[in-house]
Order: C-alpha cells, then structure tokens, then sequence
C-alpha cells in the first residue's frame, strides 16, 4: 500500500458527552470526552475526531470549552465537526486547540463556505464530511442527508463528493446511515465509488463490529479507518486492530 493505515477514533459528542447511536438515532451514552480522548492517545490512536451531532440542528456553535479540555490532553491530530457554520466558527475551534476542522450540513447549504475556510486556513485544515443513505432513485444508489443525518437533500452523494472534491479538499469523510453503529460492516459500495470519483483521501467510516470489517475498509480506501462504536464500548482495542492489521500485511502509521 502507498500508504500507511490510520486508525482514527471518533467521539460523537452530545450535551458535552460521549454518545452513539445506530443509524444516527438510539443514543447512549460512552463516556467524558476528555477522559476518552486521553484513553485513544494512551492506546495508540493514530488521529482523533471529536464530532458535536447536535449542534448545527440545535441552531449553535461547537462547544468550545469541550474542545479546549479535550485539545489539552490530545497528543495527536485533532479534527473537530459540528456547527462550524462559517470562517469565524472555524476559527473559534482552530483556536480552541483543535487541528482541523470538519464541515458537514453548513457546507452543502452554503459550498461558498468551503472556499472560504480554505482561503482563510488552507486545505490541510479542513475536513468535508457527507452522511449518506441508500437511495436508487439516485443515480450512484446513494442521497445526500444533512442534519445529522435527518434531512434528505435530493442530491447525489457522489456528485457532491466531486464537488467537494473540486476545492482541493485532501480527506472526504462519508458516513452511510445505513451502517453508522450497526456493526454489520462498512457500507463498502459507496466508500468504493467515492474513492474512485475523487482525488481526495477517503475515509472509511461507520459500521464496524469485528476485525474483518477493518480490513475489508482497508482495501477500499487505503489510508484512514474511523469507528467509534467498538471503541468507545471496548469491543475492540486500538493496539488489537493494529496487531491483526499488520498480521493481514497491512502498513500502520
């Protein structure tokens, strides 16, 4: 592989707590952010990703102070989403300590928008994620839903990812509400066509309940794996991943 595989974990946050649900509904609760910040860290992860679910239907910012306790005991790259609206949001959460910066809902509303942070921040510091679901009126097969994962768009998921894409964007994160908490599996149809539509890094992310799902993501995409059921609930360890990973002669970071 050209690459080496990063394994990054992702903290669903809700009221300032660790949450995840299946098919973005049914939350439970997994924990304080910063005491599973600094467990990722301890425990080898690669990246972290601290994504804040409600807060752009809630009409409000990322909670910041979360972000600054959770930048505090981080010793890897930081990515954070969730109601990052415009360039002084962006800005907010650069400063509060994280690394980079995830856009979702804002950025299909307003595509001006990822212009704009990128021109104010560069490219390395700006993530595009895109929830999908399964639709065959599509012409991919797969719509485009903001809201987390609420709204439907009408808009085709492959088509916006192209888009997204023509920004210079280096990392398209998809989710397919299909798999996101389920553990049946990465939603590997879609992380293909991405994969193959973009020039951007993809990826996977959602849907993984056992070590097989992870390498099956990993000849799809070859370079970021994103879960965050099986870690947050300790179904499966980071440093086990990786010992299976490279097992499997697969290159980690």
């Amino acid at each position: 592989m050209d690459k080496p595989i990063r394994i990054m974990p992702c903290l669903d946050m809700q009221n300032g707590r660790v949450v995840k649900g299946v098919h973005f509904i049914d939350i439970r609760d997994a924990g304080d952010p910063v005491e599973c910040a600094r467990a990722y860290c301890d425990n080898g992860a690669d990246e972290l990703a601290l994504l804040d679910i409600t807060a752009t239907v809630e009409g409000r910012g990322t909670l910041l102070d979360v972000v600054k306790r959770v930048a505090e005991v981080t010793t890897v790259p930081f990515t954070v989403g969730g109601g990052i609206s415009d360039v002084k949001s962006a800005e907010q959460v650069l400063n509060a300590g994280a690394n980079k910066v995830s856009t979702s809902s804002a950025a299909f509303r307003k595509p001006d928008l990822i212009e704009e942070i990128v021109k104010a921040f560069g490219t390395e510091k700006v993530t595009v994620a895109i929830d999908v679901d399964q639709n065959k009126a599509m012409p991919s097969g797969y719509e485009v839903y903001i809201d987390g994962g609420r709204t439907a768009t009408g808009a085709d998921a492959i088509e916006w990812a192209r888009r997204v894409d023509g920004y210079g964007i280096p990392v398209i994160l998809p989710t397919s509400k299909a798999g996101d908490g389920a553990q049946t599996g990465y939603d590997l149809p879609v992380i293909r066509a991405m994969k193959e539509a973009v020039s951007a890094d993809v990826v996977a992310s959602g849907g993984a309940g056992k070590l097989e799902h992870f390498y099956q993501a990993v000849q799809a995409v070859d370079t970021v794996l994103h879960e965050s059921s099986v870690f947050n609930f300790g179904l499966i360890g980071i440093g086990e991943l990786k010992d299976y990973l490279q097992a499997q002669s697969v290159t980690i970071l």
